[in-house]
Order: structure tokens, then C-alpha cells, then sequence
């Protein structure tokens, strides 16, 4: 069944993804910073919640109330214990890895990893500060799209997707967005930084999510527990693409708005 659409909006048309009918844009709009919040502030009225794929991805929706079954700390320990009795070795060896025969001239070879300064999991990292000066979940989103639309690799053939959904971290699942990431657990990751840090997902194609934050961690030891989170949501782009040193990765993270995981 289509829903009826907000205002504001170009041309478009309905789509079915499985069991769920998305609107897809003929044409990105203008003013998509104020628009894109606008809509998000709508959501919770509407049920619909605005989002940027490339309508040609392949889709395969899956059930978000997969979800639900999660236990995130529980999960997360167990994939850190395991995480790390693989990784120690590495952690452990502060000699450079030595470049193979087809190594490039003059490249050098990948920084030594200390890895996560815990030996145990240390729970979820706390929510992040509302210092009541930045801006709201709504706004930190639109101003994400609009950089990602001017920066962003492939970004000027994306669409603007409107797909019904009980929050933006569920967008992924009902609209057939799988790459490589374990989606039950991407889910419940998504919706834990929803609420902890005001997080919310603008986008996702190809092995790309971009994921806008309007309450980030301003405390290092607060990014070290977030970082830890990030790594074992199995993404490539910190784990091995190529690996970024932990503590490199963890103090990036310190105030930064958005947030890229990339799967291979």
C-alpha cells in the first residue's frame, strides 16, 4: 500500500523492496539540508524516514525485528574475546610489518597496532554530551547529506528514498541494503547510537554507511570504548583497508559528526 508524502518533495515514484513500499525521487531536490530535516523532524508523525542509496542496488530486505533478539553487551563481549585472542599476536609485536616483493618503491609498510587498550570488554560507551550548543539529531543529519552530496565518492547518483520505518537505524534491513556486516547486529548497534550519541544513518550504497551523529564523545576514554564498538561491527575500513591503528582511529572520533563504515 503507498503512504501519502510529506510536501516539498520532486517527482518520483513508489517502489516495492519485499514486503515494504519505499518512495524513490526521480531527482535529488534543492535545499536537501533543510528538507532532509524537516523530514526527520515529520517522522514520527509520518513513519516515514528519509534516506540516499543508489535505486539500482541490489535488494534484499531483511526483517528488522531481528533486531530486537540481540544482546548487545553480551554479543559484543563475546566478539571482543574472540577479536581479541586473534589479534594479540599483532597487538603484541611493535615490529613494522616488512613489505612483500611487490611492494611499491618507496611505500611504507603499515603502522604497528597496539590494538584497544582493554583486556576485557568494557561495556558500551556512554552517551555522548548534550552541551545544548550543537545541533539536534535533525539538523546534524541534513548538514551530513549536504557534505556528503558535495564530497561524497559516486554521491550525484543517489536518490532520495523515503521508506517507512520505526527509526533510520531500521532503514538498512527494509530497504534490501546487505553488503557484508552482520545486519542484526549492525541493527542494534544503529539503534543503541541513535540513542546514546543522537546518531542516525543519511546513507547507504554500494559497501558504504554513512551514519551522522549530533552528540559525539568529547572524552578520549569515551572514543576508546566507541572505537571498540566500531571495530567489531566488522567493518573494513578499520579493521583491515588498511588497519588503522587503534588509537589513531579512537582519537579521530573525539567530536567528529559523521561517522563511514565501508565493507569490502
Amino acid at each position: 500500500m503507498v503512504f501519502s508524502l510529506p510536501h516539498g518533495l520532486p517527482a518520483g515514484r513508489f517502489e516495492r523492496r519485499g514486503p515494504t513500499e519505499v518512495w524513490i525521487s526521480d531527482e535529488l531536490p534543492g535545499g536537501i539540508e533543510e528538507l532532509w530535516a524537516d523530514l526527520l523532524r515529520q517522522a514520527p508523525a509520518t513513519g516515514l524516514h528519509p534516506h540516499l542509496c543508489w535505486p539500482g542496488d541490489p535488494a534484499r530486505p531483511a526483517d528488522p525485528a531481528a533486531a530486537d533478539a540481540v544482546r548487545l553487551d553480551e554479543v559484543l563481549a563475546a566478539d571482543f574475546a574472540e577479536y581479541r585472542e586473534q589479534r594479540l599476536p599483532y597487538w603484541s609485536d611493535p615490529s613494522p610489518a616488512e613489505p612483500s616483493d611487490d611492494t611499491p618503491e618507496g611505500v611504507e609498510p603499515w603502522p604497528h597496532d597496539p590494538g584497544p587498550p582493554f583486556e576485557s570488554w568494557p561495556g558500551l560507551a556512554p552517551a555522548g554530551p548534550d552541551t545544548g550548543a550543537g545541533p539536534g539529531p535533525e539538523e546534524a543529519a541534513g548538514r551530513t547529506v549536504a557534505d556528503l552530496l558535495r564530497t561524497g565518492p559516486y554521491a550525484m547518483s543517489l536518490s532520495l528514498v523515503l521508506v517507512p520505518a520505526r527509526s533510520s537505524a531500521d532503514v538498512p534491513a527494509v530497504i534490501g541494503w546487505t553488503n557484508d556486516p552482520p545486519m542484526p547486529l549492525m541493527g542494534a548497534l544503529l539503534r543503541s547510537w541513535e540513542e546514546r550519541f543522537g546518531a542516525r544513518v543519511v546513507a547507504a550504497y554500494g559497501g558504504a554507511l554513512y551514519v551522522s551523529v549530533a552528540r559525539p564523545p568529547l572524552d578520549p576514554a569515551d572514543a576508546e570504548r566507541l572505537a571498540l564498538e566500531h571495530v567489531l561491527s566488522t567493518a573494513d575500513n578499520i579493521v583491515d583497508d588498511p588497519p588503522t591503528p587503534f588509537p589513531e582511529y579512537a582519537r579521530e572520533l573525539v567530536g567528529r559528526t559523521e561517522w563511514r563504515f565501508w565493507w569490502d
